[in-house]
């Protein structure tokens, strides 16, 4: 392993470590393994393009990489599960990821998704082994940039990365063009920012929707007027009537509630609902109906000891426009995925009640600028002045959370049966709100 001290933005090169890029060869990453703590911790560089013009790149990634490929799943909603993928599952996933950035015509790759989930073992690893790219990893969010050079780069995100090369407006500017592939949330308003900035025609983002366990299921090139999702070559909606109870999601797919464009409603309205579009056909139901995401893919995860399932039902709801794309309605569960942390709401709630002396609260999930997903807490105190926004903080914070905003509300609209409205107008009482 050597060490090169990239300088940010072309310019001196800063003394700290995190500036330093480890140069691994392609035999060392492969080896290492995709948990390895040296390979999602610290920054590295990566030559594949570097490797002989007679080298097979097909059989010299599969012979290094072991068989089957355990992934565990975050467990902040429960225990940690493994799922277990083949290596030929990996590699004909990471070119589909691939064959998104490869018509942009990449000459090297930036990631920022680490490489012990599933997201970031494909699109950091063996993305840029397939394109043949040098691939550089930054782990954080300080610290230097690889020199632009002027190259066209693909940019593996994370919902952090668009704040960053915000923050890097220079190194942007040194770019001939960005292919930016996004997973793991919604896409944060600052990607929009971004995409503004730099101009159209020099940047490009392509959002996949997947989940640990069933893959990439769909992409979309991300537009102002929120494109429908298309789903991936290998991939067919498959009837809800094929289901096995067992194949149900315990992770759901990594795109939130209301990322489909839902109305941001009026200034202090909170949304969560889907948008409005006009459906051409439903092929399981009727025209337009919400429906359960269920999905036949060859790339499905499988437990460890257990044979793989040839359908899977996800733990999102759409509404299926052909027999390719779709809309997404929103999650069956009430998740949300905050910097790679998932946070049960409904879990959340439940322990904060158990400490908080209150009328009534409400935890809503929100789409956030830098983070992507988020929530507020709305809360209805017992009487005038009877809570602080201090000590609502001081209760959350015992459960390891802090909401985008806190609001002390006179009510929370709920539906006759007690069910927290889709759309929130809450009225704020005298002590406001904090963000």
């Amino acid at each position: 392993m050597t060490s090169q001290r990239v300088p940010e933005h072309g310019g001196v090169a800063s003394s700290h470590t995190a500036d330093v890029y480890t140069e691994v060869s392609p035999q060392e990453l492969l080896g290492s393994g995709f948990a390895a703590p040296r390979i999602n911790d610290d920054p590295w560089l990566v030559r594949w393009d570097l490797l002989g013009p007679g080298t097979d790149v097909d059989a010299f990634v599969l012979d290094r990489l072991a068989e089957t490929v355990d992934l565990e799943t975050s467990g902040s909603t429960g225990p940690s599960r493994c799922w277990r993928r083949t290596r030929e599952q990996m590699w004909a996933e990471a070119g589909l990821l691939a064959a998104l950035v490869e018509r942009d015509r990449p000459q090297a790759l930036l990631s920022f998704a680490p490489p012990k989930h599933v997201y970031g073992a494909l699109a950091s690893v063996l993305v840029p082994a397939r394109l043949r790219l040098p691939a550089w990893y930054r782990p954080r969010y300080f610290g230097a940039m690889p020199a632009p050079q002027d190259r066209r780069w693909a940019i593996v995100a994370v919902p952090w990365t668009f704040s960053i090369l915000r923050r890097h407006s220079s190194w942007v500017g040194g770019t001939e063009h960005l292919s930016v592939l996004h997973s793991t949330a919604t896409l944060p308003l600052a990607a929009e920012s971004l995409v503004e900035e730099t101009g159209r025609e020099r940047i490009r983002v392509v959002e996949v929707f997947g989940s640990t366990e069933a893959g990439g299921i769909a992409s979309r090139t991300w537009g102002p007027d929120r494109p429908p999702w298309e789903l991936f070559e290998d991939v067919e909606f498959a009837p809800r009537a094929e289901t096995p109870a067992e194949t149900h999601a315990e992770t759901p797919a990594e795109i939130p509630a209301g990322s489909d464009g839902a109305s941001a409603g009026a200034p202090g309205d909170v949304t969560t609902g889907a948008p409005d579009g006009d459906i051409d056909g439903d092929i399981d139901g009727a025209p337009g109906e919400e429906t359960p995401l269920v999905v036949r893919s060859p790339r499905l995860a499988f437990r460890p000891g257990e044979a793989p399932a040839d359908v899977w039902r996800t733990d999102d709801y759409v509404r299926r426009l052909d027999a390719r794309r779709f809309r997404f309605d929103g999650r069956r569960d009430r998740l949300v995925k905050i910097n790679g942390r998932r946070v049960d709401l409904d879990r959340l709630e439940e322990s904060v009640r158990s400490v908080l002396r209150c009328a009534d609260l409400a935890f809503l999930p929100v789409t956030d600028a830098f983070s992507g997903e988020n929530f507020d807490l709305l809360v209805v105190p017992e009487g005038e002045g009877a809570l602080s926004v201090t000590e609502v903080r001081a209760a959350v914070g015992r459960f390891d959370a802090r909401p985008r905003q806190v609001r002390l509300v006179d009510r929370i609209d709920r539906s006759d049966t007690g069910k927290l409205r889709r759309l929130q107008r809450p009225s704020l009482s005298d002590a406001g709100a904090d963000t």
